[in-house]
């Protein structure tokens, strides 16, 4: 990139928080240069900044070993913002109070200002933010003013205008806190007086010395999905290094969408024709992962064994000589989601950082060029490369494929009645105040309606035990007669999958649907009777980047359409529909 200062104006203190680079990249947005430096970070080496930002993170102020900054940045005279943790830990530092909230608050909540002020001027009095915490400012440090709360959380934003110090509660930085820019740039502009010194122009060629740098003189090979992430980043490499020294290996594990590969065929034959080997390896992918339910296993178990074919094309001599190394299209929330930012929590082990990847990451055999960029961006990269609209559109796709939307089960076990519904005793993963969780999952029994979405949210901020909410939208039998059935990845069940799927993009795309998403997990869970064992979740979200998601409702002659086909396929009970944002629930449920 170019246009940047020699020295950052803006620094992020990394406080373990999942969203923590992507703050940077909002401050750089919006034209100023900032980087990252580790929470404890000395004053010393931060005296000059125009601004520093607390990030987020998983821990409590309170505990031992939790991540802290040098109280001395309070007293450099320059601005501090405390975001989420960061405002926490401002609050606690400078002799405030912390304690742990009754309940959590994950996702939308309505921010109510209680007084003007330089970060919040300019914003309607109430408006829309996006939170994941459970400890709350209970008592504001001296010479600190209360600016702004939501219904859950007394103290949502606080400052003291005198020294330009100022805590939120939410995250600006995301895509769901609607003035979230505006509340980052009045920082930057108004209180810290930044000025525009950053220019996102030459990425490409930027890029391209990127790649050229980081292979020297070795060769480059892939193992392409027909995703985005990977085709740009393969284009990329064959730009910057000509196709003589780039190569691309597409593994069809069995576990991928109906049609898909002949979709990559027919894709890199226009892109760059012979440069891609197809590789049958269904069989051994399916063996690996007999018998195996846990999320983490299944995607350490895919990864390493892409590694293990990796090898064996590395030593076969058939056509690769000299030194190569593996390239990636590894994005920022891969990484993060991984614990890749420090201190930040793993939320899921991508299968880009499996363990036989991250030996070959310490060794320096590996080049990622999309490591510090989000989906949004990358699509952008793709356009400059010329990529055809059918790969860019695309909805993201993860690379474990269908194996993280099958779930599986060890025993039978019956649903639990709850007062608000039922308890499905599977178990998904989430994201609750920066820290992974792995919980139940709150059934329904309403159709999914506008205005669930806003009740499943306070649902999960008030039952410890669930990290996602599901409405049940039809089926052959009544929520007291299905069970969880011991079930695992067999090829009868990823069939079954495979068409659900097929079958749910196809009336997307054929109403127009898939064009107001920007994803649509189609999940299998072990939920059913003996004749029907399993049952279907619709997940189409919104996002921009996958670091935070809303929860997206289709018309109800639609969603009848959809569960009308799905109910007709072998084996399928019934087709339920996810209702959770993220925070609290990750996107896929594995």
């Amino acid at each position: 990139m170019t246009g940047a200062s020699t020295r950052p104006q803006i620094t992020v203190l990394d406080a373990g928080g999942q969203y923590c680079h992507l703050i940077a990249r909002k401050v750089r947005e919006s034209g100023v240069y900032a980087d990252v430096r580790p929470a404890p970070t000395p004053a010393s080496a931060l005296a000059g900044r125009r601004g520093l930002i607390i990030s987020g993170g998983p821990s409590s102020v309170y505990e031992a070993g939790s991540p802290s900054v040098d109280p001395g940045i309070f007293a450099l005279g320059i601005p501090v913002l405390g975001i989420c943790y960061g405002h926490q830990l401002m609050a606690h530092l400078l002799g405030g109070a912390v304690q742990r909230g009754e309940k959590g608050e994950y996702g939308l909540a309505i921010l109510e200002h209680r007084e003007p002020n330089p970060l919040l001027a300019g914003l309607p009095d109430r408006h829309q933010v996006w939170m994941s915490h459970r400890d709350t400012v209970t008592a504001l440090p001296p010479g600190f003013r209360l600016l702004a709360r939501t219904g859950d959380c007394p103290v949502a934003a606080m400052g003291d205008p005198a020294r330009r110090l100022y805590g939120v509660q939410f995250h600006p930085e995301v895509a769901h806190t609607v003035h979230g820019r505006r509340i980052l740039e009045n920082f930057l502009f108004a209180v810290c007086a930044c000025h525009r010194d950053w220019d996102l122009r030459g990425r490409l060629s930027e890029l391209e010395a990127l790649v050229r740098r980081a292979a020297g003189d070795r060769n480059v090979f892939f193992f392409v999905s027909g995703g985005v992430d990977s085709a740009v980043a393969f284009t990329l490499c064959l730009r910057s290094l000509g196709p003589q020294r780039v190569r691309g290996f597409y593994v069809d594990t069995g576990l991928m969408r109906e049609g898909e590969t002949e979709f990559v065929r027919e894709l890199f034959e226009r892109l760059a024709p012979g440069s891609v080997r197809i590789v049958e390896a269904a069989p051994r992918f399916l063996a690996a992962l007999a018998g195996v339910s846990d999320p983490e296993r299944k995607r350490r178990i895919i990864g390493d064994e892409f590694i293990r074919i990796q090898q064996e094309i590395l030593e076969s001599g058939h056509f690769l000589e000299g030194d190569w190394m593996l390239g990636q299209g590894t994005i920022y929330p891969d990484t993060i989601e991984s614990g890749g930012t420090g201190q930040a929590a793993v939320i899921k082990t991508h299968h880009n950082r499996a363990p036989g990847v991250q030996r070959l990451l310490e060794a320096g055999c590996v080049v990622e060029p999309l490591s510090s960029f989000y989906k949004d961006e990358v699509r952008e990269i793709g356009r400059e490369l010329g990529l055809p609209a059918e790969l860019l559109e695309r909805h993201p796709f993860p690379g474990p494929g269908l194996a993280i939307r099958c779930l599986c089960a060890e025993a039978e076990i019956p649903m639990e009645r709850a007062p608000e519904g039922w308890l499905a005793p599977l178990r998904s993963v989430g994201v609750q105040g920066d820290s992974r969780s792995y919980r139940a999952v709150l059934v329904l029994e309403e159709r999914p309606a506008h205005g669930l979405e806003l009740r499943a949210a306070e649902l999960v901020n008030r039952m410890a035990g669930i990290n996602r909410v599901v409405a049940r939208v039809a089926g052959h039998a009544a929520l007291e007669s299905v069970r969880v059935r011991p079930a695992s990845l067999t090829p009868e069940r990823l069939a079954r999958l495979r068409r659900a799927d097929a079958l749910v993009r196809e009336i997307s795309h054929r109403c127009g649907f898939d064009r107001q998403v920007w994803q649509f997990p189609v999940v299998l869970v072990p939920l059913g009777e003996a004749a029907r064992p399993d049952s279907v979740v619709l997940r189409p979200v919104d996002s921009v980047d996958g670091m935070t998601a809303r929860a997206v409702l289709m018309e109800p002659a639609l969603l009848d359409e959809m569960a009308t086909a799905l109910l007709a396929v072998e084996g399928i009970s019934a087709v339920f529909y996810d209702l959770t944002h993220k925070p609290p629930a990750t996107i896929e449920w594995e």
